[in-house]
């Protein structure tokens, strides 16, 4: 494997050896924001821990911990994941819902991956490009699938504009057309999960799932770093596209 440019500091761990950490040196040309954020992946354990165990990114064990404590990646299950790339969350649901077959006796699911870009085969799933809002792509996808689906998950987000505020607003505006998606191809009882930014201004969103869900959690997985304003709703239990004026649960 090639050698981070970097250097390795630490102190004794007092046990005769050494509690190493990458140090990035600083380079002509590149930014301090860029040696933070290299510097930052170099000595994050889950950025090592996919690549010793073969996931495409860090973000596969957020949807591993978010399956393990609300289990909607159930064998047999049919999966659509919005924005897949660069596709470690497909690789997870491959696993969790026995897309390969590997798992004898249990169900066989299927798992569905779109993106607006190319992204590389992912054995066990079946990955379009494909704009989700595009006229039709609902029909598409449960075409795809072979009916409708169990699971809709997006770890999307909308390209950083370098303001909180605005940033915010965006990815709120992506979850929702996400959740209208869902609404559209999710089996009665199925579950939608959606990365989101904590600020303060989703509870128009909050709301529309809870017309249409019976459970809603918002929940910051292990995975996901302390200082990020990320979390997740999961929502599960789908009871088909409810009038804006259905009654619901407070806020």
């Amino acid at each position: 494997m090639t050698k981070a440019p970097g250097s390795r500091e630490g102190k004794s761990s007092g046990r005769g050896a050494r509690d190493l950490r990458v140090r990035v040196k600083t380079a002509k040309g590149r930014k301090l924001s860029s040696k933070l954020w290299l510097e930052r992946q170099l000595n994050d354990p889950y950025v090592a821990r996919a690549r010793r165990e073969g996931f495409r990114g860090r973000a596969a064990y957020k949807i591993l911990e978010l399956d393990d404590k609300y289990r909607f990646l159930v064998p047999g299950a049919r999966v659509v994941d919005l924005g897949c790339a660069p596709g470690g969350w497909c690789q997870v649901a491959v696993q969790r819902v026995n897309a390969l077959g590997e798992k004898g006796g249990q169900a066989v699911g299927k798992v569905l991956g779109v993106d607006l870009q190319e992204v590389d085969p992912i054995a066990g799933a079946e990955i379009h490009q494909l704009d989700f809002l595009s006229e039709g792509a609902d029909d598409k996808v449960k075409d795809w699938l072979g009916g409708p689906a169990d699971v809709v998950m997006s770890d999307m987000a909308a390209a950083s504009s370098g303001h909180k505020g605005t940033d915010h607003l965006r990815i709120v505006a992506l979850v929702e057309a996400a959740a209208a998606f869902a609404f559209d191809v999710l089996e009665p009882g199925g579950t939608f999960v959606a990365k989101v930014l904590a600020g303060g201004a989703e509870t128009e969103m909050q709301a529309m799932l809870k017309r249409n869900f019976d459970k809603v959690a918002n929940v910051k997985p292990p995975a996901s770093r302390s200082d990020s304003s990320e979390k997740f709703v999961v929502a599960t239990g789908y009871r088909g596209r409810q009038p804006r004026d259905a009654e619901q649960d407070e806020l």
